[in-house]
């Protein structure tokens, strides 16, 4: 069992290139399984974990529904936004500037192998980061992701998530926006769900601008004792 990840901060970048970039890291890890099943190997397999902000964009999961997307061609182009209907879980959500964007690709055969477990370790990292500033968050049934004042009129979401795995390999992750611009949330149904809200953790702090290194560096602390991994850079 390979319990290191290697950490990449890819900075800003496009979001197809990302995903290609995704798909072939998943593809490595899965080739290599493949091999060590056919030629009864036990090379290690690696992991992964990739920081990245996008430039905006909306992507649609692959059972998720067009409608929830309520702009034209035209009107994305205005906005200067892109769109891609992707193979991960969930619905339609937003990635842009002020967004921290964390894909895991991870073999979970050197963990646990468990998809339930795994969302949920993902989000307890952010509840748990969230913390750190004061801020409780928590769970909704049945929705995925990281949310405030759950169960409340005002329940608002701070942190998408959807992934894809197979053959316990696992890609794609979670948005925490930080400083993200929320006026491109109005122009879908996040995830879906409609009659919710979406925050940002600088407006929940009330602070024109939050320190997206730091709260990168709560994050992995966070991800590092529950999955109990040690980060190579």
């Amino acid at each position: 069992m390979n319990k290191k990840i290697q950490l990449q901060d890819l900075g800003t970048k496009d979001y197809k290139s990302t995903w290609e970039y995704q798909e072939e890291l998943f593809k490595g890890i899965v080739d290599l399984k493949i091999q060590n099943r056919r030629e009864e190997t036990n090379l290690p397999t690696p992991n992964y974990l990739l920081f990245v902000e996008h430039p905006h964009v909306y992507t649609l999961g692959k059972s998720g529904d067009f409608e929830n997307l309520l702009l034209s061609e035209k009107q994305l182009e205005a906005k200067g936004a892109t769109f891609y209907k992707i193979n991960r879980g969930g619905d339609i959500t937003y990635h842009g500037p002020g967004q921290i964007v964390g894909y895991p690709i991870l073999d979970l055969e050197n963990f646990f192998t468990d998809i339930h477990k795994y969302l949920r370790f993902l989000e307890e990292a952010i509840i748990l980061t969230l913390a750190e500033y004061g801020i409780e968050s928590g769970r909704s049934d049945g929705e995925t992701g990281v949310w405030l004042g759950v169960g409340t009129p005002f329940a608002r979401k701070i942190c998408a998530m959807g992934v894809r795995a197979s053959r316990w390999v696992t890609m794609h992750g979670f948005a925490l926006n930080v400083n993200a611009d929320l006026g491109y949330f109005d122009n879908i149904i996040p995830c879906g769900i409609r009659g919710k809200a979406v925050t940002t953790l600088n407006v929940e702090l009330g602070v024109e601008k939050v320190d997206e290194a730091e709260v990168k560096a709560k994050i992995l602390k966070h991800f590092t004792n529950l999955f109990e991994v040690e980060f190579q850079v």
